[in-house]
């Protein structure tokens, strides 16, 4: 508990602006096919809210079409998102939109129509009717760089049957936790370089207590942690000396996060104007480039040491990417894509939520306490825990669930119906793309009081107020430290 006490002593800033992956890329790609409006009802909209116009949320009542469906103004759109930072400031404008126009809006993004969803059963309506292989937000700059470097695309890039064939090959290795049990070991190891970290962190520090820049560290760590489960080795991420070649992935793991809001803008402008603003969609390929020759490297190397075992007659056994090579169901470029594109969606992710959790610990002692007390409880000071006693800590899952619950990792969802739907009270044709409101869904009344009861059996759940939806911004949270 000391030790936990002094890593809480640091000021995590978790970049809530930063989006995450899935959400960051779906607001802004190009649309698809005979996703917009049909002809009649672009003709009637002015993307604006009509005085007397219906409010999806349970105002006045439904609209009963897309076209009367209230939504910001196009020109107004373009302006906050492209001339205020908007893809930055996503949880606020999901806010004001939803105050504004009610839980189902619409409004426009250059040449892409999007309706917003901010309402639990309307989301819920929109995921139950989805097929087997549901079509996600268009991801045009993902597909066009991979036409341009004749990459295949991987599981976050795949649509369709592609995707479903993907799915189905990696649910039986990394999907089930009966098999993401087998990774403990090498999970633990990673723990406990991490715990080692910050004591020399500790020591560096002038009062040799507080670990600043927390952020830092858990994004090393999940990079570390991910890597070791997809690559089947180390990369030195925290070390003290880390490799170069590390060191370059994770500056193009960086500039791949920050050029996600890049994309997104150049997602709504033609390709014709790229000669005139280049950097956008140049600063995207060369991070790609980085991202899938760091990956290319490391896969390359695990292969060479299966043939060279394999040749010596030697019996081959290992995790993931072992099992990805043996089996043959991947082709080489679509092993490359998965493993890189896999690594992008698990690293940013894990401490996003590591981080939030971390501060909502910090924030709450009382929280903080009641989780010590049933880690000792039920498996002991000195016990190093196993994938077998995650059921032991009802709290720590419901911690996790609560952190996402507030401060969920994506903005947003994004999809494309695949046929015609009656949601909220307009019909909408196939091809509309809905856009999922994560941040304005998961904020409901529960945000408002702090909890932490456990029945006699198992945890009743955990419940806690965190910082309003405005005070999440790319600073996170300002003011004070974090202390426990």
């Amino acid at each position: 508990m000391a030790l936990l006490e002094r890593i809480l002593k640091a000021r995590p800033s978790p970049a809530a602006g930063r989006s995450g992956l899935l959400g960051a890329r779906d607001a802004g790609q190009p649309r698809p096919a005979g996703s917009g409006l049909p002809a009649r009802a672009r003709a009637e909209d002015k993307g604006a809210r009509r005085p007397g116009a219906s409010q999806a949320g349970g105002r006045a009542g439904a609209p009963r079409s897309l076209a009367a469906m209230p939504g910001p103004r196009t020109l107004a759109n373009l302006v906050e998102f492209f001339g205020k930072d908007g893809f930055g400031r996503i949880h606020e404008i999901q806010q004001k939109h939803t105050r504004d126009y009610g839980k189902i809006f619409k409004s426009h993004f250059g040449p892409q129509f999007v309706v917003s969803v901010a309402d639990r059963d309307l989301v819920a309506q929109v995921l139950r009717a989805e097929g087997a292989s549901p079509q996600r937000a268009n991801m045009g700059s993902w597909r066009e760089y991979r036409d341009l470097r004749g990459r295949a695309a991987g599981l976050i890039s795949a649509e369709g049957e592609q995707w479903l064939k993907m799915r189905s090959v990696l649910r039986q290795r990394i999907l089930k936790p009966k098999d993401v049990a087998i990774f403990a070991g090498e999970i633990n190891q990673v723990i406990a370089d991490l715990i080692k970290r910050i004591y020399f962190l500790k020591s560096q520090a002038e009062d040799g207590e507080t670990v600043t820049n927390i952020n830092d560290l858990f994004f090393k760590y999940s990079m570390e942690g991910v890597a070791t489960i997809l690559y089947e080795s180390r990369l030195g991420c925290l070390e003290n000396s880390v490799p170069q070649s590390t060191v370059d992935y994770i500056e193009a793991l960086a500039l791949m996060f920050c050029s996600f809001k890049t994309s997104m803008y150049a997602g709504a402008i033609p390709r014709w104007l790229r000669p005139l603003i280049p950097k956008p969609w140049q600063q995207f390929c060369r991070s790609w480039d980085g991202l899938f020759k760091f990956s290319q490297i490391h896969v390359d190397n695990k292969l060479r040491d299966i043939r060279c075992r394999m040749e010596r007659g030697q019996r081959v056994r290992g995790g993931l990417l072992t099992c990805l090579f043996l089996s043959q169901e991947l082709t080489l470029e679509e092993i490359y894509a998965n493993v890189t594109e896999m690594l992008l969606a698990g690293v940013d992710t894990t401490s996003f939520t590591l981080s939030w959790a971390v501060h909502l610990l910090a924030r709450h002692p009382d929280v903080q306490q009641a989780l010590y007390r049933e880690i000792v409880r039920n498996l002991g000071k000195r016990h190093v825990p196993t994938a077998a006693d995650v059921p032991k800590v009802p709290l720590v899952r419901a911690l996790l669930k609560e952190t996402l619950r507030l401060f969920p990792v994506l903005p947003g969802n994004g999809r494309v119906t695949q046929e015609d739907l009656v949601v909220g009270g307009p019909s909408w044709p196939s091809a509309t793309m809905p856009h999922l409101m994560r941040m304005r869904t998961s904020l409901g009344p529960r945000s408002s009081g702090l909890s932490a009861g456990c029945g006699k059996e198992t945890c009743a759940g955990l419940t806690i107020s965190g910082p309003s939806p405005s005070a999440m911004g790319l600073e996170a949270v300002s003011g004070g430290g974090l202390q426990s």
